[in-house]
């Protein structure tokens, strides 16, 4: 299938605007005639309903939490980038354009990237007007901090809380929408299936994860704001429950999936702990803003206590590679560069796998309480999880599994190529390429919700009928049968395996090869394993208790049986790209330096799979990435 991502014509700077200009609209009356299905409240699924039902649709809203508000948006602690340039330090909409293309590593289309640096000014005026506490500077004016991948500070933030703080306000903006009647809250209900009516996403099946029931959900347009699938590397700075169903249910109905190989290792994470350990947590970005990365120059000098290796004896690698960006390089370059430390046999801390991130220069410029009002609550994590004070000696750290920027592919109105099913936030594929600069998750998040999306899904709906499917149909029927059948059959099997065990093992599987670095052989060896891996789930998991009530083991093998089928994709999208580029990282693509080496001649493209029935055999479907302002270059940030 030709995919056509319907890039507006005009120059870059004016293709948002016209678009705007020349799409079609519908008036107030008739709007709500509609019914737009969002499925899920961080931020992009909560200010996408609150924004959907203040123009006047009519909305329902689902999330499997027992409250928007505890969304995996809250988790994003650094902050949120805007072209504002109030530090006159000379950014600029296009200046966060280029640098969000080439921290992309060039494979993200550069349309979708300039309307997301356009609409980032107006994201802050919007969260300030919803009374979003931004640190402000001695003035008065909003301060702005850096982040990595860029030369300027560009970077709003609320303490170490930004993510909170944001979703709070979009928390409000749907609260006053729920209450005005516009909004149908839907908590504690997870996304089983999408329903296709003659070709159409027209409905989702859904289970109450209270009562168990099984239900179908009709509406005009359905919006997928359901987040990444990092989880299936089992550890991850992702909340546990996050997953990948939603989008891979999506795609089993026709969806495209885009460059599923281009996941993030975050570079500031607290390192693991124990065999056991479920989940990892995130040091924020923000921290490299005043703290020095570094290991010791020997390996002698590992075991020694921080305080006790002198300064001429630390190796502030970073900087020495890196000394136009320093402690600020972007994530992907940052963490295989403690990677590579650490493989040297100079990792600090239980096993050798971690590195350190010392405030103590800081301390002595500005003096602990300014450190501690600009990161208090992060120290108080760190604290409480390792039992050390970060204010006394450096945070151990080390890279871990973040965001991932593939996801379902969209055309420039953020609309699968299955008509009517929209995909925004980090569900999507469209603004990070293959690497995402921090501060911009949030950023994507909230333009997808407030800004883009209003205008883009009504060229969709003025083509439809409104409300012309109703849960009567037959495909949905068969859909709520399937969906029944389907979790008849996890509680049937009755093996003597956990879901968590095959999850762990999943994860460490993918991790090992498929994680920051890969290659073939290693690529070949896990597109082997996970057939059979996923075979012995079917066959020996163990789902206790019924489907009638609250059953979290049920609902953790639903999402765990999907992580199983799409590992697979994961794992073929690695193998077929030969070449490295931002987070996907082939050792056999590097220059002799180290550094990822892109093949433009070959892969400039985003992969978009197509589901045939066959996991293994998907087929690749190629946008050609064409780059009109940001002419393709060797990335160096040297």
């Amino acid at each position: 299938m030709a995919l056509d991502s319907k890039i507006p014509s005009g120059p870059m700077a004016m293709k948002w605007s016209n678009h705007k200009q020349d799409s079609k609209l519908i008036n107030p009356k008739n709007k709500r005639k509609y019914t737009v299905l969002v499925v899920g409240s961080g931020l992009a699924g909560s200010s996408a309903a609150a924004t959907l039902s203040e123009l006047g649709y009519q909305v329902k809203c689902f999330c499997f939490q027992d409250s928007p508000r505890r969304a995996h948006s809250i988790a994003a602690q650094g902050g949120i980038n805007a072209a504002k340039n109030y530090q006159n330090d000379g950014d600029s909409v296009h200046r966060l354009f280029y640098d969000t293309v080439k921290g992309g590593d060039f494979r993200a289309r550069e349309a979708n990237v300039h309307r997301l640096a356009e609409v980032s000014v107006n994201i802050i005026d919007q969260c300030v007007a919803q009374g979003v506490p931004f640190a402000r500077e001695y003035g008065g004016g909003l301060a702005n901090r850096s982040f990595g991948g860029a030369q300027v500070s560009r970077t709003f933030y609320a303490r170490g809380q930004t993510g909170q703080q944001l979703l709070l306000g979009a928390y409000s903006a749907l609260n006053k929408e729920i209450n005005r009647g516009g909004v149908k809250m839907y908590p504690r209900t997870e996304m089983l299936d999408v329903v296709v009516v003659d070709g159409h996403a027209k409905g989702i099946i859904t289970r109450n994860l209270v009562t168990g029931k099984i239900e179908a959900h009709a509406g005009d347009a359905v919006l997928l704001c359901t987040g990444g699938y990092g989880n299936v590397f089992y550890l991850s700075t992702n909340a546990m429950g996050c997953n990948v169903t939603a989008t891979w249910r999506a795609h089993k109905k026709g969806a495209y999936f885009a460059n599923p190989c281009y996941t993030q290792i975050h570079p500031t994470c607290i390192p693991v702990s124990g065999d056991y350990q479920s989940k990892l947590t995130l040091m924020s970005e923000s921290l490299r803003n005043d703290g020095r990365v570094w290991v010791p120059k020997k390996a002698s000098d590992v075991g020694k206590p921080p305080a006790q290796i002198p300064e001429e004896d630390r190796d502030y690698y970073l900087e020495r590679k890196y000394p136009s960006f320093g402690n600020l390089a972007p994530r992907d370059i940052s963490s295989r560069a403690a990677k590579e430390a650490c493989d040297e046999g100079r990792g600090v801390g239980p096993g050798g796998r971690g590195v350190y991130l010392d405030f103590a220069e800081s301390i002595q410029l500005f003096g602990q309480k300014t450190i501690a009002e600009r990161y208090g609550n992060l120290f108080d994590m760190y604290e409480r999880i390792t039992g050390e004070s970060a204010y006394k000696q450096p945070m151990r750290i080390y890279p871990a599994v973040h965001y991932t920027m593939g996801g379902l592919w969209v055309d420039y109105n953020l609309m699968s190529n299955l008509p009517g099913l929209h995909v925004l936030g980090e569900a999507n594929f469209s603004d990070h390429g293959a690497n995402r600069l921090g501060a911009s998750a949030l950023m994507q998040g909230l333009a997808d919700g407030y800004f883009v999306i209003p205008t883009t899904i009504a060229p969709y709906l003025v083509t439809q009928k409104p409300a012309s499917v109703t849960t009567d149909h037959p495909e949905f029927k068969k859909a709520l049968e399937e969906a029944t059948q389907r979790t008849r059959k996890f509680l049937d099997i009755k093996g003597k395996r956990s879901v968590d065990s095959f999850h762990r093992e999943l994860g460490l599987l993918v991790w090992d090869k498929c994680g920051m670095a890969r290659d073939k052989a290693g690529l070949e060896e896990a597109l082997r394993k996970i057939p059979a891996l996923r075979e012995e789930f079917w066959s020996s998991v163990i789902v206790p208790g019924s489907g009638e009530a609250c059953n979290p083991e049920l609902e953790k093998a639903g999402r765990v049986a999907d992580f199983m089928e799409f590992a697979e994709l994961l794992c073929q999208d690695a193998l077929h790209r030969e070449e490295s580029c931002g987070g996907h990282f082939r050792t056999e693509h590097q220059y002799p330096d180290g550094e990822a080496r892109r093949d433009d001649d070959n892969f400039c493209y985003s992969a978009a799979w197509e589901y045939t029935g066959d996991l293994s055999k998907p087929n690749l479907n190629k946008e050609p990435l064409n780059f009109e302002e940001v002419h393709l270059t060797v990335r160096s940030y040297k």
